[in-house]
């Protein structure tokens, strides 16, 4: 089937209907997705080029050479920040020692094989059975996705289609499950990293970048918290009884309904709950040792109880809709926190440091790539729709 077609038996809309909808749901999406790109870029460029103006600073000074480097022009500062600040980058990239970054790599494959762990646990509360092994092959593909869509939640949306076709009888929980995890992932991110920074408050302290961080992110846990006990309770149903005869209203409201009342089985299984959250506290955990693991092959300063805290701090920044799978933001807050006196890192090492993180994700993202096209014929892979717009629709038409 080709891409960005509905399938015909869904019986959602007509052919022609289908397509100008598909059209108009991707022309809405790409001012955003503009905005987005740009920023990133923007971001991106800012830190590179402030490293490389700081590296390219500390070399001209170390070599007194002259004239000063106040006395220079901007336009010969610029290019002497060009000639070495890339080559200061590079060599701390190639300062990693190859074991330390190949066990980084499998720490990183250890979250994703935790991650499908606890979705499986959130499948069996509603009855649905999914293999170990396609569940690790939809979480991989859907991590692919996550790193290459220009979506906060195309990795989701994927994820979800996917789960949706493992029932014909419960579409609608299945789906439903993926959001759950997500939920259940998020909040347990904000309950470690606000425990983390009660247990570092000397390090936040120690520094204005640190305390105001920490001051959004605790306002971020509070909000997360409200939002996650509202989702397995059931609260806004209780406080606001017209919220449900209102949502029947809707398009699909059925459906809609269906999957709200999904999220409120996991509430009522408080053992399988704290277990899902337990098992999200320890991927926090297994995510902080992928981080120190690249920092000891890099000989990075920073210490384990340092990285305890300043990991959350970051995740919680990245799992903002700001720009494609955090990139710039990551990297303006690992040079941020690292170059603090407490930790003393260069700016060249954080940024280092932070894009050979990211290179452990892309490696699996890539795995995920190879899965999704080696599996397209065998798992009917080809009829998801390349476009978040285009998965939007075929999950609507699954909830039918």
């Amino acid at each position: 089937m080709p891409y960005c077609q509905i399938p015909p038996q869904c019986g959602l809309l007509s052919a022609p209907a289908a397509a100008v909808r598909l059209m108009s749901a991707k022309k809405n999406k790409i001012l955003p997705t503009l905005l987005r790109l740009s920023l990133c870029g923007i971001l991106m460029a800012w830190i590179f080029q402030a490293i490389f103006w700081s590296e390219g600073k500390r070399a001209w000074e170390e070599q007194n050479r002259q004239p000063e480097w106040h006395q220079l022009s901007r336009e010969q500062r610029l290019h002497v920040s060009w000639e070495y600040g890339p080559r200061e980058l590079w060599r701390n990239l190639s300062k990693v020692r190859g074991g330390p970054f190949a066990i980084s790599i499998l720490v990183m494959g250890g979250t994703i094989l935790l991650s499908v762990i606890r979705w499986r646990q959130v499948l069996e509360v509603h009855g649905l059975q999914l293999s170990f092994g396609r569940a690790m092959e939809i979480s991989i593909v859907a991590h692919f996705f996550n790193s290459f869509l220009l979506g906060a939640t195309g990795g989701d949306l994927i994820k979800a289609y996917y789960a949706a076709r493992e029932t014909h009888h419960k579409k609608v929980e299945a789906v439903g499950t993926v959001f759950v995890d997500r939920i259940v992932g998020l909040f347990s991110l904000l309950l470690f990293a606000v425990v983390a920074m009660a247990l570092n408050v000397p390090l936040l302290n120690s520094d204005p970048v640190f305390q105001k961080l920490s001051i959004f992110v605790i306002a971020m846990a509070a909000g997360g918290a409200v939002a996650t006990f509202l989702a397995f309770r059931g609260g806004t149903s209780k406080m606001l009884p017209r919220v449900r005869e209102w949502i029947r209203k809707l398009p699909k409201g059925d459906s809609i309904e269906r999957l709200r009342d999904s999220f409120l089985v996991i509430g009522r299984h408080k053992r399988v709950l704290f277990s899902t959250i337990l098992l999200s506290l320890l991927i926090n955990f297994v995510a902080i040792v992928h981080v120190q693991t690249v920092a000891w092959g890099l000989g990075s300063n920073v210490a384990f109880w340092q990285l305890l805290t300043i990991v959350p701090i970051i995740s919680c920044f990245i799992v903002l809709p700001i720009s494609p799978s955090g990139l710039g933001v990551r990297e303006n807050l690992f040079v941020y926190m690292l170059i603090a006196p407490q930790i003393a890192d260069s700016a060249s090492m954080a940024l280092a440091l932070s894009l050979l993180c990211f290179a452990g994700s892309l490696f699996w993202s890539l795995v995920g790539g190879v899965v999704y096209a080696s599996f397209m014929s065998s798992h009917h892979l080809d009829d998801i729709a390349a476009d978040e717009g285009g998965e939007d629709e075929a999950i609507s038409a699954k909830l039918d």
